[in-house]
């Protein structure tokens, strides 16, 4: 195995087994400089790990002698492990996140003498050329595709900070940029931005999809013409391409904003609605939107 020139680094990580869990495991199982401690209860990640060669770990143990303590778990049950580990862990110690939302709404106890760092990918862009097939089919990144990353200090020192996004760095590989944000920023960025606005829209465009097909469009002509339509306005809206939207397409577009989109949308990015959005996700039970 190749070397990152570490210092050997002691690794707890709760949900190693799981999907995210199973994708840290395997860059950590790939790196020198980590002593990794999975931690499963459930059958099938613990399924995961015997197909890795790996035993799991007691929690109390694993967390006690971690230098950082990594959650990879579901939201809704993020915050009650994370007050759960930290009487646990060693002064110094540093809880790292994959995703804000927990944090944010306030569902993470902090312990004064432990650092607390989050971390999510930004996933391979659209517009990047990826130069082999499981490049290009790596849509999640961190396997084969190159990505960036951003990254919070919610609590801690520059050092802390350093350490956080190295190990960031390594579980999300390759890497082509860090960004250091807030956690309010990265709050914006998801789910506001990504997952409000981002995940609804591009559903209504499969929506869209499917209509057209119940009307009689042939599948195939469909979604040949959908898949290029949604190219051509993504290089125009984000200013990739040398040339601009038609005259009819800017009018019948606006067209379609008055009947698609409320005149007030941009209000889910209002510091209020960010914060309905992220207890929506920690708690299970979406918000009212008046």
């Amino acid at each position: 195995m190749a070397g990152t020139g570490h210092v050997m680094t002691s690794i707890a990580l709760l949900g190693a087994g799981g999907k995210m869990g199973c994708r840290i495991t395997d860059h950590l199982l790939a790196l020198d400089g980590y002593a990794l401690h999975p931690v499963e209860t459930g059958p099938l990640g613990l399924g995961e790990l015997g197909r890795r060669g790996l035993i799991a770990v007691p929690m109390r143990e694993a967390v006690a002698a971690a230098d950082l303590v990594v959650l990879a778990l579901p939201d809704r049950i993020l915050g009650p492990v994370a007050g759960e580990v930290a009487p646990l862990m060693r002064p110094g110690a540093m809880v790292f996140m994959l995703d804000p939302a927990a944090a944010f709404a306030g569902a993470v106890p902090l312990r004064k003498d432990l650092a607390y760092f989050v971390s999510h990918p930004c996933h391979p862009s659209v517009f990047d050329a990826f130069p082999t097939q499981a490049e290009m089919d790596d849509f999640f990144g961190g396997t084969h595709a190159r990505q960036a990353i951003v990254c919070s200090l919610i609590q801690g020192s520059e050092d802390d900070y350093r350490r956080g996004e190295r190990l960031a760095r390594d579980v999300y590989a390759p890497v082509t940029r860090s960004h250091r944000i807030t956690l309010e920023q990265m709050a914006l960025l998801e789910p506001t931005m990504a997952e409000v606005c981002g995940i609804a829209l591009i559903q209504a465009l499969r929506e869209a999809l499917e209509e057209t097909v119940r009307r009689g469009v042939p599948r195939e002509a469909a979604e040949d013409f959908m898949y290029g339509h949604i190219k051509v306005p993504l290089g125009i809206a984000f200013g990739r391409v040398g040339f601009q939207f038609s005259d009819g397409a800017r009018l019948i577009a606006e067209y379609g904003r008055e009947r698609l989109l409320r005149p007030d949308w941009k209000s889910v990015f209002e510091p209020q609605r960010v914060r309905e959005q992220v207890r929506a996700i920690v708690t299970g039970e979406l918000p009212t939107f008046g």
